[in-house]
């Protein structure tokens, strides 16, 4: 196994892509073992040093969940390394997959991105992602590489994020585009379903953003003083106080990896349905098997985090002009505020409380 490299270079919304370069599912008759060890029998070529050492990173998984070395394969554990640098073929080929154009010309390309869409192939999703559907839409288009680096996507959101993104058509565009992310004088803003009752109207979150220790897949928070992680700043609004759960606006000063789910599970009010977060548990309302039930069936209609970009502006990077877009709620986080009001206007007689 080559020497393993952390890039710790992250691009808005998401954290350094992953590949699999090995696959392991254990055997029905294999005794519990260190993960280490049943690594170290399977790739012969590598030594246990350097797999402890990218266990460490967080290039160890098991179930699609980083493991320490000392964890113990079981049977039926699904094993993968994976590195932050591919091994497969990455080169981006056009799919047929429908788009939700909201603006387009020779420069610039603004996309309403559904729930579920990968932005960019890699960690497991070679295919299927925006970029390829991207690469399909402007297949005629001669001057536009999908290959190239130097077009294409200039930010990205989560997977499970819906919302607006906006593609560079040429190198000058891209150029230009990202520079204005860069000095942050594009305006993004985002509608979030968070748990409980914000004591203020509105307020600002200021705190660095680093890969949590105990889970590679979840960022946490750290002081601004501490030299931590990477600075980051959200500035929240309340729209609407639905009882245990309250519709935000947040304003991004920065872009960080899960800046807004971070930050609101830092300030103790984490999106509603974030399951890496700990959005799907119940963390607010009552005891009552009515009331889980209700819950339950929320999350059935909202089956991800709550949140949808909004809102994206910025100056167009050849004639000057500022263009500002809107993206309409998604039906799925429409029908949850909707099954919110229907709660809270068979609720009346009650009152409802932020049970912290």
């Amino acid at each position: 196994m080559e020497e393993i490299i952390i890039d710790t270079e992250e691009l808005d919304d998401e954290g350094p892509q992953l590949y699999e370069h090995h696959r392991f599912v254990v055997d029905k008759g294999q005794v519990p073992v260190r993960v280490d060890k049943y690594m170290c029998e399977k790739l012969t070529h590598s030594s246990r040093n350097r797999i402890q050492k990218a266990a460490d990173a967080g290039f160890v998984h098991v179930n699609d969940r980083p493991v320490k070395s000392n964890y113990k394969v079981r049977p039926g554990d699904v094993v993968t390394l994976m590195l932050d640098r591919p091994q497969y073929d990455t080169t981006i080929e056009p799919e047929d997959i429908p788009l939700d154009v909201v603006y387009e010309d020779n420069e610039v390309m603004v996309i309403n991105k559904p729930a579920g869409m990968v932005v960019h192939p890699g960690c497991g999703n070679f295919s299927g992602t925006l970029i390829n559907a991207v690469a399909w839409h402007l297949r005629d288009n001669k001057d536009y590489d999908p290959n190239d680096p130097e077009v294409g996507l200039v930010h990205r959101i989560d997977k499970d994020t819906t919302g607006l993104l906006v593609i560079a058509k040429t190198p000058e565009a891209k150029s230009n585009l990202g520079l204005q992310f860069f000095n942050k004088t594009t305006h993004r803003s985002y509608l979030a379903i968070v748990w409980g009752n914000l004591t203020e109207d509105e307020g600002r979150i200021e705190g660095n953003i680093t890969r949590d220790p105990k889970d590679r897949l979840r960022m946490t928070v750290t002081s601004p003083d501490s030299g931590i992680g990477k600075p980051a700043v959200t500035h929240y609004r309340v729209v609407e106080r639905l009882g245990y759960v309250t519709l935000v606006e947040c304003v991004l000063e920065t872009g960080r990896t899960h800046q807004i789910r971070a930050h609101m599970k830092h300030i103790g009010h984490p999106l509603f349905a974030d399951e890496r977060y700990g959005g799907t548990e119940i963390l607010r309302g009552e005891r009552s098997s009515t009331y889980k039930a209700f819950i339950y069936n929320c999350f059935k209609v909202c089956p991800r985090q709550a949140l949808h970009a909004q809102t994206l502006g910025f100056v167009h990077p050849k004639t000057g002009e500022q263009m500002d877009f809107t993206s309409p709620l998604p039906d799925d986080l429409a029908a949850l505020i909707h099954k919110w009001h229907v709660y809270m206007k068979g609720n009346e007689y009650k009152q409802l409380i932020d049970l912290e």
